[in-house]
């Protein structure tokens, strides 16, 4: 055993919005024990709120489970009922867009797992943006260039 905790006392350095002001916060479940080739982390959604932006990965692998409340997983532009119990998962390179959003009076909670791939790049289809996360760079689809190619001796 590497490293313990409980997640009832969780270092809010692994927290993303610990006071819980906008609609979600994350604990870094995975990140506070020292997962490297996996993330493990709980997301809270306020009622009314979206988990993330609509978007799908290039090379990352997913699984969700509801562990408290309902809400809508947005995928691949259908909406499809969840509540607790339920555990979608996403295989990596399919780029199946996602979304969830609480559709309930309760606080929405996901367990939330993944792989963590070196230059994934992640869609969001709903603002045509491309995005590399390790390099930091973000594009907008309606500029792409027109006309260029690849091969040098055209």
């Amino acid at each position: 055993m590497n490293k313990r905790i409980n997640i009832h006392n969780i270092d809010m350095k692994y927290i993303y919005d610990p006071e819980f002001k906008s609609n979600l916060k994350t604990e870094l479940i995975g990140d506070a024990v020292g997962t490297e080739k996996f993330y493990i982390n709980i997301d809270y959604v306020k009622p009314g709120g979206e988990s993330v932006k609509y978007h799908c990965h290039s090379s990352k692998e997913e699984f969700f489970m509801i562990i408290d409340g309902e809400g809508i997983l947005r995928v691949n532009g259908r909406e499809v009922k969840v509540r607790e119990g339920d555990v979608i998962s996403f295989p990596a390179g399919k780029s199946t867009a996602h979304q969830f959003i609480n559709s309930g009076e309760v606080i929405l909670k996901i367990l939330d797992v993944g792989t963590r791939e070196e230059d994934d790049v992640i869609t969001y289809p709903d603002e045509n943006v491309v995005y590399i996360k390790d390099k930091n760079l973000v594009f907008n689809i309606d500029d792409s260039i027109k006309g260029w190619k690849s091969d040098p001796n055209t």
